[in-house]
């Protein structure tokens, strides 16, 4: 079984229990989740196993399943989805293969018995009963509130796109063929019992999805049923299957994910073409020409020049107090969720209070939701291309596009010259500041910049 601790009055832990008695008792406190925080929301969420203890022991490591005897906080996770919601789902234009998939795992292969166009109850329905078919249903959180705010709160705690699939599966029924994935699970068990098998993975911290073979497994490492309140997690690159044995109810589990491509070789990628940037200002190396036909025919000596240059950019990363980024932060705030909010959304959207002056004191708002960055000026491609300040939020992004690919998207944010950067650095690292106390060379300046983030509402005036 994946490891199982018991907490004790002081808080440390056991050794584990063995597999046969893995259950962790509900612990006195409330039994639904903390929306306080970013942080107190994951607490609360793997509670009780400690944060420190999760992220030292099981984060990218090996399976950790909770299995609660907590009936407040099963009733809670079967109010994030219930098979019972699809019929009012449907009635707001859902469609196969964008919306819903219907499949089966059929002989270790998926077998996908979507049909044409708009999804339609009855029939949903009909292939569910009929064919014993799982209902996969993608990124609720565009739908249902509460798995809008949880997510959101999981994206300001992990700084990397949070998304979401619920499967409904019946009984005697399993949906899909043993895989692995590219993203940490997070598993919660909504309605009925599901039945899991866990094996090691082939490709540790898989950075693809990919099918496994059932004949190749071996016998699993864990096996286990999970019901309404427990949670599982697995890193990327576990090989997993489940299925709704057969005598009873239906199956429902929402599966959150994070942290695709958001290793540090995706980091790594991101940041070098800024530091390459950088570096070939000043050193006429980088600027000299590749060698005749280099492209075409294979030459020697190449990998020995790359090597070299290499070495620079380290030295020259050692000293760098900015680094530029290219995409990933950009990237990350434009397709994240807006925050949650109960309304009508217009402190997002509309600045409130008096407008900022000299004499203002100022404090930023929604920080979680805002990215600074620097980078090359985006508005001119000659060689003076100077540095600029961007910052990027995600206050006016739409959540009904969250986490569905092509969905077009746009970016949301303010750009400033260079010399604003330690102004708006003070901004970010105080609780408070007094526009007249920035690091800017005219009072113009300080009551433009300032007027500039209000007007976003990423400020509020004291």
């Amino acid at each position: 079984m994946p490891k199982k601790v018991k907490p004790t009055e002081n808080g440390k832990e056991e050794g584990p229990v063995p597999s046969k008695q893995v259950k962790v008792e509900a612990v006195g406190g409330a039994s639904t989740l903390n929306f306080d925080s970013p942080g107190s929301l994951f607490k609360s969420l793997i509670s009780p196993i400690k944060t420190e203890t999760f992220f030292k022991e099981f984060w990218e490591k090996k399976p950790l399943l909770i299995q609660r005897d907590d009936p407040a906080l099963a009733t809670y996770y079967q109010s994030l989805f219930r098979l019972a919601d699809l019929k009012s789902l449907c009635s707001q234009g859902l469609y196969y293969g964008r919306d819903v998939n219907v499949c089966r795992s059929v002989s270790g292969k998926k077998k996908v018995l979507n049909k044409d166009g708009k999804v339609h109850f009855l029939q949903l329905r009909k292939d569910f009963d009929q064919k014993r078919a799982t209902i996969q249903f993608h990124q609720p959180q565009r739908f249902k509130d509460e798995l809008w705010r949880v997510q959101e709160k999981l994206e300001c705690y992990f700084g990397s796109l949070v998304g979401s699939n619920v499967y409904i599966t019946p009984a005697g029924s399993q949906g899909l063929p043993p895989h692995y994935d590219d993203v940490e699970v997070f598993i919660l068990q909504l309605e009925g019992e599901k039945h899991w098998r866990l094996y090691p993975p082939t490709v540790a911290l898989a950075c693809e999805y990919s099918v496994e073979y059932e004949a190749r497994l071996g016998a699993p490492t864990h096996e286990f049923m999970l019901k309404p309140g427990d949670l599982l997690y697995f890193p990327r690159g576990t090989i997993h299957q489940a299925d709704t044995p057969p005598g009873l109810a239906h199956s429902t589990h929402v599966t959150i994910s994070t942290y695709q491509n958001n290793s540090w070789g995706d980091f790594l990628l991101d940041t070098i073409s800024g530091l390459v940037f950088d570096t070939a200002k000043e050193d006429v190396e980088l600027r000299s020409g590749i060698p005749r036909q280099l492209l075409m025919v294979e030459t020697s000596g190449v990998a020995t020049r790359l090597s070299s240059f290499l070495r620079t950019l380290a030295d020259r990363l050692e000293g760098t107090k900015e680094l530029l980024s290219s995409d990933m932060k950009k990237d990350f705030v434009i397709h994240r969720l807006p925050p949650y909010y109960v309304g009508d959304g217009t402190e997002l959207s509309t600045p409130g209070g008096v407008l900022p002056r000299l004499h203002s004191t100022v404090r930023l708002q929604f920080r979680d939701h805002i990215i600074l960055t620097v980078g090359p000026d985006q508005n001119r491609s000659d060689e003076a291309q100077e540095k600029m300040v961007y910052i990027y939020h995600s206050l006016k992004n739409r959540r009904h596009t969250h986490m569905m690919g092509n969905e077009e998207t746009e970016s949301h944010g303010l750009r400033f010259p260079f010399s604003h950067v330690d102004a708006l650095k003070q901004i970010w690292n105080s609780s408070a500041i007094s526009v007249k106390d920035l690091k800017l060379t005219t009072d113009e300046e300080k009551e433009n910049l300032v007027l500039s983030l209000w007007t976003e509402c990423l400020v509020q005036v004291l």
